[in-house]
Formats: C-alpha cells, structure tokens, sequence
C-alpha cells in the first residue's frame, strides 16, 4: 500500500508537527495540515472499519429538589457545557495520531533514548506522562501497543543518509524515508547498479514516512542493555509513597522475628544473565558452554513440600595464570548455617603455570607441589553438595562477584547469591562495591590485608556469610543507596486508564519467562523468528501490550555472537566472522520484510505499532573493548609493553577510536505508526 499524502485523515505517519495553540480553535471538518515543524504518523487502513463509541453525556443537577427526589422537574443543560461535550466527542470520534514535535526534538542534548520509548508505551496504556517529542492525538482510541524490537535495520538498507555524530550536527531530528522504488520514478538506481542505493526493506519505506533518530544507554566506553533500559525504568512518585507507606507499616508491625531468608536473596535469572553469570541450559538456552563445562543438575520435583530451608554454601576461588589463560588454583567452600569448612581443596592446573599470581591469589609454587587434584574432581565434590534430591531444595552459592568464580569452576548453577549485587556501591548502579570495603562499612573490620602474601579464600567466603547474615537481619533495604526502579509489566498492572489490569505478553527467543519477560501476564519462547511471528500472531488479540524482537539479520550480518564459557578475560574475542554474501544478506531482510508485512496484516483497529533497532553495528566497539580489556590485563601483570604482542597495544588514539565506535554503535531509529 502507497503511503498517503501527510495532509490525509486516513494516512499520517509520526511526521514533525509545532505545539498547539492554547486555545486552538475546534473545527468539524478533517484534521488540519500539519505545520513545517511537525511529521504526522502513518495510519495503517485497515479492510475493516472501527466505529468509535458515542461519548456519554452527562446532565447538569437540578437546581432543587422537592421531598429529596427530582420528580416533575425538567434537567436544564448550560450552553458551556455543550460546547464542551461537542468539542469532547469530536476529539473522541477523530481518529489517533503520532506527530513529531521537532520544536521540542531540536533542543533536546541527545537523541530520543530506549527509556523514552518505554515511557511512550507507558503513557499510551497507562499513566504516565505525555512525552514532550511526540504529540499524540486522542491517545484513548488506541487499544493496544505492539512493541518490536528489531536490529540490523539500518540508514543505509533505507537509503537514508548515515546518522551523524558530531556535537555541532542536529543528529535528534526524524528523517523522512524515500518511498520504495515501485513508488518512485523509473531509473532510481545509480549508472553501477548497486542495490544499496534500493531499500532492503520496502515495507518499513511503504508504511513509515519517518524514521526518528534514536541513542541506546551506555557510558564512553561501552553500550548497556538495550532490554534493561527498555524493560525496566523509575518507579512513580505516587508508587515511591506507597512503598514507603508500606515499608513504614512493617516496620511498625514487625517484631523481633524476621521471616526473611537467603531465599529472598536468590538471584533471578534475569540478573544472572545481565551479569554474565553461565546459566544452566534448563533454565535459559543462551549459554554455550565448551568441553569441560558441567551444570547443577535439575530439581526433579519443581513443587517440594519440605519446610526446611535450602542449604547455603559460601565459596571463593583462586587462579593462576597458565599458559591457556588464568586456571583455578584453590576453591573454599564453607555451610552458611554452621560456620564449618565444607571444602577447601589446591587443584593443579591443566596447562603449565606461567605466573602464580601470588599477590591476589596467595598461590606459590611451594603451595602447589605435590598436588594432584583436578579441576574434574573438584566438580565432582562440589555436585555432591549441590545436587537436590526428591525431598531437598537445590542448594544455593553465595559469593562475591560469584560469575567470576564459576567461570574458573566451569560450571553452571541455577540458584546463585552474589554480595556485589546484594548490597549496593555508593554511586549506584551499574558499579559494584568490593568485599573488602563491604566488610570495612558493614561489617567494621579488615579482610585481605595478606599484602604480597594474596587473599585467603576462607577469609572471603566467611565475609560473604557474614554480609548475608546481616542481610536477613537488618532486612531487604540494607546496604542499599535507594534508587527505586520496577519492571514495564508492574506499571503496566497498576494503570488507572481501565478498571482491569493490562495483560501483558513477551515473545522472544529462549525462554523469556526466566529472563526480561519474568512479570509479564504471558511468556512465549521461541527458537527463531518464525516461531516469534507466528507467537505474536497468536498472542496479539488478547493482550494489551506485546513485545517482540526479529533477530534473523542481526544473526546473518554477525551482530550476535553466543555467550562462550572462556575462563580468560584476558584473553582477546575472536576476530568476527567474513561479512555475509549479498545473497544471504538479501535473503535475510526479504524474510523480515515478508515476517512484519505478514504481522501488519493481522493487527486490529487503533493498534499502535512501535518497532525499535536499538543500535548500530557494535563489533567494531566489542573488538576495540576486547583489546583494551587485554592490555590492561597484561599491564596489571606488570608486563613491559615489549613483552605484549604490538596488535595488542593500546594507546591513546585507540582510546579516541573506541570512543567514536560506541557513539556509533549506541545509534538507532524507531518506527511509529498506527491501524485505522
């Protein structure tokens, strides 16, 4: 379908508008024409029409009353409110609209953000704030948010041009997209041919006029979670008085008794996953893991009947430096209920031993003669404490930074306490506090004074048991620095805008019920795009919010890379794949064209469909980040630069590069259109 002139009533995409006036006058004919400075958005026709509901009048009070009733006297309407009503049931009637407001776009310091459109999406189903960048008219018509999540579509693939980002050039503004080339005049292409100059993508050219500039979160060095941001947000002001109601209440009411527990703590997979921590494949298939690598086996009875607590065991690992990277060393395990070591074993590295470490790890070679113990039969011993039974809850790991040391383990459980995201750092998130100023502020005295003698494994894990303790003790809201934040889905269930809470869905490759989609009404996993579309497909007519994300081209063009089980930090990413041959890459957007065409087609009236790329390319910044991650490494080794390969060197024009690769990487565009 062509896109229609932006003047039309059925046919406006999120095209630039100005404000309104403050007393805009109402008129019963059409929409009026956008201004220069507004871009009105794409309203899909649908084959069937919708008839909006008539508003319902109400009548002014009688001005008395005989004997309490109102029998036998006649309801007179004001002239005022009439007028009212009318220009009330005109908004009602008309049809809703996206409209761009560049007046306010062009001031802002950076691009429209993932946590302005997670805002849009709360203001359009719940209670949340207009968003000074986008005026939408009659927000009340639209029923329902589908929210796409899409990478790899990008300037070029529309034939727009790259997106700028140097301060001095208004980057923020929305773009107007090129019609596709069956709209266009004959001989579009350049005298070579080239398909570039084509859009990949007709469908997002034949139904968005525009494409708005958008800035994934991150800081100089590095892109954050696009889902994170997304997904998660600022509690309200109103909620941040409820939660302090409550809070206040218990306090008021609680006794010496304090029913919390280490369960409570217990890390959810979602922040496991956000924090790299290796997942069991049960729990969510996105960790690869090599040879080598074994995982807690799963509880056979997902409903225990037991009281009894799980078991908790505090643990800490130590490494050597080896030939094929750091190796554990030594392991310290230690029962959180009775204060007894439970394991505390040296371990002989696989692969000849190049540097001891010995100021962090303690480790010397006097230390390890003699030992013959594997990384293999230390597994072993830790299963035997880890694996639950038919009548036992699966034990739980406490630890500081515990990813680190199951890495070094190589493996994988489930149900996993960490004090680095237990307690919180001063400067808040994303930063994590170290143990040793975690026992130095909470605790009131000093681990890991060892000096060059390195750190005591048994020392760390009973600092880890000690900060749990306190924990439970003090309650959930100790060691925190508040920076209240919830979950889409919460906010959603709270709105005010219907009397029924807002269903909620999330389909998504893996099994999204473990990981972002955790507070969702309902979850759908998928193992690829055509399961995601034929998921949303079934899970759009109920549901008021959907979120879905197309990875098929992002895989294709190498974006994403699976989650490896590498011990080494220090250790460089491989080089990315060879780009994807032009028929691949053809391939892979003539299916997401068909898979969103084929989506569009089934979507109701007054749908608004949000589709998001997130990012650009982000390889070139992984590469620059995995080089500097090296050197460092190799410095703090106390390695002369000669001593370290020259393609590993970093300097301060990498520096510079990889700053301007992140700002790149971080750029996106967001589609917005609505169903008639």
């Amino acid at each position: 379908m062509k896109r229609g002139p932006q003047t039309s009533p059925s046919s406006s995409s999120a095209t630039p508008t100005s404000q309104p006036k403050k007393k805009a006058k109402l008129s019963s004919s059409s929409p009026a024409r956008p201004s220069s400075d507004s871009t009105a958005a794409n309203v899909i026709p649908k084959p069937s029409t919708i008839t909006s509901p008539q508003p319902t009048l109400a009548s002014s009070p009688p001005t008395t009353e005989a004997n309490g009733t109102s029998d036998g006297w006649t309801k007179v309407e004001k002239r005022k409110s009439k007028k009212a009503r009318k220009a009330d049931a005109k908004l009602t009637n008309a049809p809703p609209r996206f409209l761009y407001v560049n007046s306010e776009i062009v001031k802002r310091k950076e691009a429209v953000t993932i946590s302005d459109i997670r805002d849009l999406v709360l203001h359009l189903l719940g209670d949340a704030s207009p968003q000074p960048w986008l005026r939408v008219e009659n927000p009340r018509a639209i029923a329902k948010v589908v929210t796409l999540f899409v990478p790899g579509i990008t300037p070029d693939i529309l034939a727009l041009p790259p997106l700028p980002t140097s301060a001095t050039a208004n980057s923020n503004v929305p773009i107007a997209i090129p019609l596709p080339p069956q709209a266009q005049p004959k001989s579009t292409s350049d005298e070579s041919g080239h398909p570039s100059e084509s859009p990949s993508l007709p469908f997002i050219s034949a139904k968005f006029s525009h494409a708005c500039p958008t800035r994934a979160p991150g800081d100089a060095n590095k892109m954050h979670s696009i889902l994170s941001a997304f997904f998660h947000g600022p509690v309200s002001a109103e909620e941040k008085r409820r939660r302090a109601l409550a809070i206040s209440e218990q306090g008021a009411s609680s006794t010496a008794k304090n029913d919390s527990g280490p369960e409570s703590y217990v890390l959810t997979p979602e922040q496991m996953l956000e924090n790299e921590y290796p997942v069991p494949r049960y729990m969510a298939d996105v960790f690869e893991m090599q040879d080598g690598w074994v995982e807690t086996p799963e509880s056979s009875s997902t409903t225990t009947t037991t009281t009894e607590r799980a078991k908790v065991y505090a643990i800490d690992c130590e490494m050597c430096q080896t030939e094929n990277g750091k190796e554990l060393a030594r392991v310290c395990m230690i029962d959180f209920d009775t204060d007894l070591v439970v394991l505390d074993q040296l371990v002989k590295p696989s692969a000849p031993i190049v540097d001891y470490l010995t100021r962090w790890s303690g480790i010397t070679e006097q230390a390890l003669q003699g030992v013959t113990t594997t990384l293999s039969d230390v597994q072993n011993s830790i299963f035997r404490l880890l694996s639950p039974t038919s009548t036992t809850k699966t034990p739980i790991l406490l630890g500081h930074s515990l990813e680190s040391d199951l890495h070094a383990l190589k493996l994988a459980h489930p149900r996993c306490i960490d004090t680095a995201l237990l307690y919180h750092h001063p400067r808040g998130r994303p930063l994590k506090p170290g143990l040793a100023w975690l026992t130095k502020r909470w605790c009131n005295r000093e681990i890991q004074m060892g000096g060059e003698g390195g750190h005591d494994p048994e020392e760390d894990a009973r600092a880890c048991v000690e900060l749990l303790r306190l924990k439970i003790k003090n309650g959930p809201g100790f060691g925190e620095f508040k920076t209240d934040h919830e979950s889409i889905f919460e906010r959603l269930s709270r709105s005010s805008s219907s009397p029924q809470p807002k269903r909620t869905a999330v389909v998504d490759r893996g099994n999204p019920s473990t990981w972002h989609g955790a507070k969702a009404s309902a979850t759908v996993a998928c193992a690829d795009d055509g399961e995601v579309l034929k998921g949303l497909v079934e899970t759009i007519p109920g549901h008021d919010f959907v979120f879905g994300r197309f990875m098929g081209v992002a895989d294709v063009l190498g974006w994403t890379t699976p989650k490896t089980s590498s011990t080494d930090p220090s250790l460089a990413k491989p080089p990315p794949p060879p780009p994807p041959s032009p028929a691949t890459l053809s391939a892979a957007y003539k299916t997401l064209n068909t898979h969103l065409s084929a989506l569009l087609s089934t979507l109701p009236p007054h749908t608004a469909l949000v589709i998001f790329t997130g990012h650009s390319d982000p390889r070139p910044m992984s590469q620059l980040n995995a080089r500097k991650s090296v050197w460092e490494n190799e410095m703090k080794k106390g390695k002369k630069a000669e001593e370290v390969d020259r393609e590993m060197w970093w300097s301060a024009g990498d520096a510079r590069r990889l700053e301007e690769e992140v700002e790149r990487a971080k750029r996106g565009l967001v589609f917005l259109c609505l169903t008639e």
